[in-house]
């Protein structure tokens, strides 16, 4: 149990497990959203977000599939926000319900329920990098941070890894607050992912 974050291939996004989805399911089908983050995407003059890889077998360290798990308290991040960034690229930055490789100059609320809220934010991968990337260079991430999440890479480096031995032989501003670095390290990977396998993530 609890709040992950996941990519999700073609046949998933585009509904086409849908009608398998029993009403009793917990499972969300996100045909609607993609269906309507195209009609928005047209209104807008874009072209639709119509082209998404499938999924592929999980093989550790390959970097073809995305899945973390939002354990760490956030205090420390939300800090970490409220003195750097403004209220708007917080919002950004990590207010999404749905992330998708499109450059978006504003946010697209969509009246679709999503995991955890009856709206769905969409964000653009491209603006949630350059947040985060702004993050990981005023907290000096090292370079051993993991640099794939196919099997929550991220939260077993920080929670039951290295990150404290790193910490110490790497003593830096991202040492100081180790909750925060995982989560400026989750959403810098969750773009960067998003960006290089062209899918989308969302809560899950």
């Amino acid at each position: 149990m609890g709040v992950y974050l996941v990519s999700i291939g073609a046949r998933e996004w585009f509904g086409e497990d849908d009608e398998e989805l029993g009403e009793d399911e917990d499972e969300i089908g996100y045909g609607e959203l993609a269906s309507a983050l195209n009609g928005e995407l047209l209104r807008r003059g874009l072209p639709p977000y119509a082209s998404l890889p499938e999924e592929t077998p999980f093989v550790r360290g390959s970097g073809m599939a995305f899945e973390e798990k939002l354990v760490p308290p956030m205090d420390g991040f939300t800090e970490l926000c409220r003195v750097h960034l403004s209220r708007e690229e917080t919002e950004t930055l990590c207010g999404w319900s749905a992330l998708v490789p499109i450059s978006l100059d504003d946010e697209i609320w969509l009246p679709v329920e999503s995991g955890y809220t009856d709206s769905t934010m969409v964000a653009g991968a491209p603006q949630v990098l350059a947040i985060a990337e702004r993050l990981a260079r005023i907290l000096d991430l090292p370079p051993e941070i993991p640099a794939t999440s196919d099997n929550l890479d991220l939260t077993t480096w920080f929670l039951d890894g290295p990150a404290k031995d790193t910490a110490a032989a790497r003593p830096g501003p991202w040492a100081e607050d180790l909750d925060a670095a995982f989560y400026v390290a989750l959403f810098l990977r969750a773009a960067q992912h998003v960006l290089r396998r062209g899918c989308s993530i969302v809560y899950s």
